[in-house]
């Protein structure tokens, strides 16, 4: 109970950072400083860090193809799901915790859209064939790689029961979630709290799985 408490505070502290950073977004030292003269929010911080990493088309591929990988696991989860409800011919036979991977699949699907939609900041380049900026904050590559790498390492477990095997996954998993964040960065596609609300929009997401799938973990311990 304390476990799952703790898993909450830290859901609910996540989510209120990452409305107030909205709202410093919105608010503070606002200058048109992007493309076609957008404005944009914290433009002191976003302009000094962009202009000191510039832009890197290496690093913007790296991100891509990490983004397509967090897909590739998103997918196999659901063809693990998949096959579950196939051998077991119902619902009851899949393994709880794919049910949540499902929901929280879905809450990054709906606020990945979303906050396409919805411009809080702009982008600060143009990318090939664009002529009018778009919508950067948050980052939803970096919203859909954190919580899938994320949400993997603490799934694993119920799973992969060689220990070797798991540590490896798990580390791969925590490799690909930091270097997606760092690359996305390094692109210079986003402004850095663009990459900051993905963050900590993910943690926010992470903590709320975590608590769900602590109620069907082994014995009542904690997931990874």
């Amino acid at each position: 109970m304390v476990v799952l408490k703790s898993k909450v505070i830290w859901a609910v502290f996540s989510a209120v950072l990452f409305l107030l950073l909205i709202v410093a977004v919105r608010t503070v030292d606002v200058a048109p400083i992007g493309p076609a003269d957008t404005s944009v929010g914290l433009s002191s911080i976003n302009q000094s860090v962009h202009a000191s990493l510039g832009t890197s088309d290496t690093w913007y591929k790296v991100s891509k193809y990490l983004g397509y990988a967090s897909l590739a696991l998103a997918a196999c989860f659901a063809l693990l799901g998949l096959v579950q409800l196939i051998q077991h011919k119902g619902l009851k036979g899949v393994d709880p915790s794919l049910f949540v991977l499902c929901g929280l699949y879905v809450a990054v699907a709906v606020l990945y859209v979303f906050f396409n939609k919805v411009a809080v900041n702009y982008r600060p380049v143009l990318e090939p064939g664009q002529t009018v900026p778009e919508s950067s904050f948050p980052s939803t590559h970096t919203l859909m790689a954190c919580t899938i790498f994320g949400s993997a390492v603490m799934v694993l477990p119920r799973f992969v029961k060689n220990t070797g095997l798991l540590r490896a996954l798990q580390v791969a998993c925590v490799a690909a979630l930091v270097l997606t964040v760092f690359a996305r960065l390094l692109s210079g596609v986003h402004w850095v709290t663009d990459i900051l609300g993905g963050l900590l929009l993910s943690m926010a997401l992470l903590s709320v799985t975590a608590a769900l799938l602590s109620k069907y973990s082994p014995s009542g311990s904690d997931p990874e």
